[in-house]
């Protein structure tokens, strides 16, 4: 059985950046409550009449990763893109970044497991490495969440959370076993489905009846019952990277960086007190991006290698917690 390891990065987020004191002109809301609550001081938001999507940014992180990969675009076999806001109901955005990136015609799916989407694309496509299908792929994570939020006082829980843009890496094959992905680790548990949940629309509840209800009908708006999401979140974090450390017979002190979802920083920061890590073992930009969900692991895991802060044999540790629920985590000796 062979190996895989990333053997490119990049990300891409849009231009125009949204502070907490932009936001207070929209809602009833203001920096310090916004920081207090989730660490966030600024995001990205694409602007209207903009290019960019979700599949499109993908693609302007794909170009990058791939560049750095020293691979030709020809070369990767396969894609995995990880969204919760598709430029489409459907047809995905793997199949869109095929055809916008001229690839040959690779096969392309799409992961919705939302903020967790990232680790559940990276493990699929380690998966397809790692028993000989494919010996490239890229693995994207993008989201567009901008259009989609409810940016009035009564959505202020959930809109001030959340930031556009996406990242991309290059999973390939190797020989070396020692190095690359060691193990992930995957979980679910659906009968908090509507405790983290965009409702509409869907096939039980489709457009005609929105519209209809001349705006009152708000299932459209992303919803979250946020004390209960954090107190599950924060045990399955600790849960999940303890599982990945056993797999391998590692300890807490034996991570070199620790890269958790960027969902909330008090999250991030409970988890880092529990495992007794310092500052410059977890990575964090949530501050500057916001919540990203499926892209957030992969524009920070790139922007932590690009700042030196991964080196040759660091053991690596991504985890995520959402909307699901789901979560997992990957251990990754680079």
């Amino acid at each position: 059985m062979y190996n895989s390891k990333i053997t490119g990065l990049g990300f891409y987020v849009p231009d125009t950046v949204v502070t907490n004191d932009d936001l207070a002109k929209l809602m009833d809301t203001n920096d310090a409550w916004i920081q207090e609550r989730t660490g966030i001081k600024e995001r990205h938001w694409i602007p209207e009449g903009s290019e960019d999507t979700s599949a499109i940014m993908g693609v302007k992180a794909a170009k990058i990763a791939i560049e750095r990969s020293g691979l030709s675009k020809d070369d990767i076999d396969f894609i995995v893109f990880a969204t919760l806001s598709p430029d489409y109901y459907f047809p995905g955005c793997g199949v869109m970044v095929q055809n916008l990136l001229e690839l040959p015609t690779v096969g392309a799916i799409d992961i919705r497991n939302q903020c967790s989407g990232f680790i559940y694309a990276l493990s699929t496509a380690d998966q397809f490495i790692k028993t000989g299908m494919y010996k490239n792929i890229l693995v994207i994570g993008a989201e567009y969440h901008s259009n989609g939020l409810d940016k009035t006082t009564r959505g202020r829980g959930v809109s001030v959370i959340f930031g556009d843009g996406a990242g991309a890496c290059i999973l390939s094959r190797s020989e070396d076993t020692t190095k690359g992905i060691l193990s992930s680790h995957l979980h679910s548990e659906g009968k908090y489905a509507d405790k983290l949940i965009v409702k509409s629309p869907s096939i039980a509840h489709w457009v005609p009846e929105i519209i209809a209800s001349n705006g009152e009908d708000i299932s459209y708006f992303p919803y979250m019952d946020g004390t209960f999401v954090f107190k599950n979140a924060v045990v399955r974090f600790s849960e999940v990277i303890l599982e990945g450390l056993h797999a391998n017979k590692l300890e807490a002190s034996d991570i070199d960086m620790f890269i958790p979802h960027q969902a909330n920083l008090r999250i991030s920061q409970f988890v880092q007190k529990k495992f007794g890590l310092t500052d410059s073992q977890v990575y964090n930009n949530i501050m500057k991006y916001g919540n990203t969900t499926a892209a957030s692991i992969i524009i920070a895991l790139t922007e932590a290698w690009e700042k030196g802060k991964i080196k040759d044999n660091d053991l690596v540790v991504l985890a995520a917690f959402g909307s699901g629920f789901t979560w997992g985590s990957i251990i990754i000796r680079w």
